[in-house]
């Protein structure tokens, strides 16, 4: 059942929904629910069921293939294909892990979008898609106009 009151973006408890399908009940290469579904058995705006699926994308879980729908990852692929994995997942790895082993403290900035497209010599929107990823999945929040920060530790998703 959806918060629809609560502090958690629709689209986040979406896709959780959808995530927690996926283990149980789908298996690499099935055909995931489709946006017009979801817009349907959530009672959602379009914008909302593609955000949803982009978080799933975004966590490597499913891809998606113009004209044919969005299907269940093989574990370790990034697209239909199995490409590399593209270079702002990369990025928000290596914040990732630098938030695991402490380098980056809780309730503390991140680097800069600036001082990250100096460091990777990436496209500010490259920066901007790994910073949100990580968002996304739990790891930093974001003030309007003072930057990102790590998240309290008791929020960050579990290690497996």
């Amino acid at each position: 059942m959806l918060n629809r009151e609560g502090d958690t973006y629709l689209y986040l408890q979406i896709s959780e929904v959808i995530r927690a399908r996926i283990m149980a009940e789908l298996s690499p290469g099935d055909l995931v629910i489709s946006e017009a579904g979801i817009q349907r058995e959530f009672k959602v705006a379009r914008t909302t069921a593609r955000r949803a699926i982009r978080v799933l994308r975004n966590q490597g879980l499913v891809h998606t293939r113009q004209g044919e729908g969005t299907f269940v990852n093989v574990p370790g692929q990034t697209g239909p294909s199995g490409r590399r994995t593209p270079f702002y997942r990369h990025i928000a790895g290596e914040i990732r892990e630098r938030i695991r082993n402490r380098e980056l403290v809780a309730c503390h900035l991140i680097p800069s979008e600036v001082e990250l497209v100096r460091a990777y010599g990436a496209a500010r929107e490259t920066v901007r898609r790994a910073i949100a990823v990580l968002r996304e999945e739990g790891w930093v929040y974001s003030v309007p106009h003072r930057g990102s920060y790590v998240a309290p530790e008791e929020r960050w998703p579990s290690c497996d």
